[in-house]
């Protein structure tokens, strides 16, 4: 019983230096504004145009609040809803959203079980002098594909 004990105590232990070590999220700045919003949004657009690829891409504010939406036609009616969870994702967790697929493949903590995430590439924070002022979200193709169009709109 008492080796047992140890034993908890010290996964105890490891636990928290584990959680204390986690790495810093960056801040939030101030909020994209609708014109920045759009101007990303229509990046991301003319990379998925390119490319034959029909997708919605939703911006989203500070802290996950849509301030731009835009669809192309024939886009897959279930790339609306994911589209903007894939932005809010990004933007409240502060990181992309491949980051919680690869956790999840990796077998890593519970991560599944987050409220409000999306484990699937394509929604991406958007920077501003290292804080993050937003997130774009985009869904219609492949994950892979998704992201591709999000960080050519992110380069806009």
């Amino acid at each position: 019983m008492k080796t047992r004990t140890i034993l908890l105590a010290a996964a105890l232990a490891a636990f928290a230096m584990g959680a204390s070590a986690q790495d810093k999220r960056p801040d939030y700045g101030t909020a994209v504004n609708a014109e920045g919003a759009k101007k990303i949004a229509a990046g991301v657009l003319a990379e998925c145009r390119k490319n034959g690829w029909n997708v919605a891409v939703a911006v989203v504010d500070n802290h996950g609040f849509l301030v731009y939406f835009e669809r192309m036609d024939n886009t897959q009616t279930a790339s609306m809803d994911i589209a903007v969870g894939k932005a809010r994702a990004a933007a409240t967790y502060r990181r992309p959203t491949r980051v919680f697929m690869e956790a999840i493949n990796k077998g890593g903590p519970a991560t599944a079980t987050l409220p409000g995430v999306f484990a699937s590439p394509g929604g991406i924070p958007i920077m501003v002098d290292g804080k993050v002022t937003g997130a774009v979200g985009v869904s219609g193709v492949t994950g892979d594909q998704d992201e591709q169009c999000a960080k050519a709109g992110l380069g806009a």
